[in-house]
């Protein structure tokens, strides 16, 4: 797939479509960053064994309606531990000796990595993170209510 059309994919919400998806999840319940002209245009092309992950927005009130400190949203962000595969890089998985049962994700998956793993980063106040093929922990379905201890 080439970043254009990675970009186009950005443009028309592929963390919705993804999630619409899977069926069990409501694709209004979940927020998921929109990635805008902008946004899109200036995401990276992970190279080699990276994978370029989205993370999904942090709530601002907890179940009990209580609205959160800014200070209290931005540590959620940093320390989140599910993010959504936008792009996978050219020689992730490819090694059959690491991988020998094949891709641990694909693109569109949510998945499990470590808090604080990969190179973070923001476009236009979106939360990214480029991370290695071996960071994944997990696939999950349902992103919604997977919280780090």
């Amino acid at each position: 797939m080439t970043t254009q059309e990675v970009f186009i994919l950005c443009k028309e919400h592929l963390m919705s479509e993804a999630l619409a998806q899977v069926g069990s999840v409501d694709v209004d319940t979940v927020k998921v960053p929109k990635v805008d002209d902008r946004t899109a245009q200036q995401l990276p092309d992970p190279k080699g064994y990276r994978i370029l992950i989205a993370l999904p927005e942090v709530e601002e009130k907890t179940e009990g309606g209580i609205i959160k400190a800014v200070s209290t949203m931005q540590v959620e962000e940093t320390g989140s531990i599910v993010g959504f595969v936008m792009k996978i890089g050219p020689d992730a998985y490819a090694d059959e000796k690491r991988f020998p049962t094949g891709p641990y994700c694909k693109q569109g998956d949510f998945v499990m990595m470590r808090a604080y793993s990969g190179t973070r980063f923001k476009i236009h106040g979106k939360e990214f993170r480029l991370i290695n093929d071996d960071s994944v922990e997990g696939v999950v379905q349902d992103p919604r209510g997977i919280t780090k201890l």
